[in-house]
């Protein structure tokens, strides 16, 4: 492939962030957000939830954005995360941040950030009348919750944010990225994946949109967007922006 112009679709601040440095770098690099967040119904509920939990107790983090929204209410609140309980987080990124800001131990899988990752930790195997309080924005898969529910623990979730999708005119951003000679895709989520799919319309799939290389943050996620037409897909070793510009190097 030609030197890559990249299509960062992942949302504010990570996207514009990603960008940044590539643009940094000397890559061609776009920012279209397929998503923008906002707070999640259930945030003002988190406080009350956490003092709730018995010690040992479990609490999932999943993504790096529900951080962004709960540590802020917590300040707020004059409270700090529970030192009773005890942290997981979906990957490496996650976990550093989560400990950033509580001052905690975080556990997380150190090969792979999903949760077939973190459900294979040895210490989730057994979780027999264990409270597991899943942190995450609304909807999303919900193998971790169903898994943990099979080996005992009483499942409870949190939806700390939203991802609303964020809407563009079609056949004009589907000509003007064309143009740009995007070649490259950073799609992070499943839901986005799907979502710029269905934008581009017919024509443009065809002839450009399904002939750019594909990175992604999963073998799912791959595996899903091969069934969608793309050929050219790469996984990179994380969610984060560094395992991301790894890959697009």
């Amino acid at each position: 492939m030609s030197i890559p112009t990249i299509l960062v679709t992942r949302p504010s601040p990570a996207g514009e962030q990603l960008v940044n440095r590539l643009r940094t770098l000397g890559l061609m690099a776009y920012h279209a957000p397929l998503v923008n967040l906002s707070p999640g119904n259930d945030l003002t509920r988190l406080p009350v939830l956490l003092q709730a939990m018995q010690p040992g107790d479990l609490v999932f983090v999943l993504s790096q954005n529900a951080i962004r929204y709960i540590h802020p209410l917590l300040n707020r609140n004059k409270l700090s995360w529970p030192a009773k309980l005890t942290y997981y987080a979906i990957g490496r990124s996650t976990a550093l941040a989560l400990q950033a800001v509580s001052h905690l131990p975080v556990n997380y899988p150190l090969n792979v950030s999903t949760s077939e990752g973190l459900l294979a930790l040895p210490e989730l195997q057994r979780v027999n009348g264990k409270q597991a309080l899943l942190l995450r924005g609304n909807g999303g898969r919900a193998l971790l919750g169903e898994t943990l529910i099979i080996r005992g623990a009483k499942v409870s979730y949190c939806e700390c944010y939203q991802r609303n999708p964020v809407y563009y005119d079609a056949h004009k951003q589907s000509a003007y990225w064309q143009h740009a000679r995007i070649n490259t895709l950073v799609v992070t989520s499943g839901e986005m994946l799907q979502q710029l799919y269905t934008l581009i319309p017919a024509y443009y799939r065809s002839f450009w949109l399904l002939h750019c290389r594909m990175i992604v943050v999963s073998e799912r996620l791959a595996a899903y967007a091969n069934r969608l037409g793309w050929h050219d897909v790469r996984v990179a070793e994380g969610a984060d922006n560094d395992a991301l510009i790894r890959e697009l190097q």
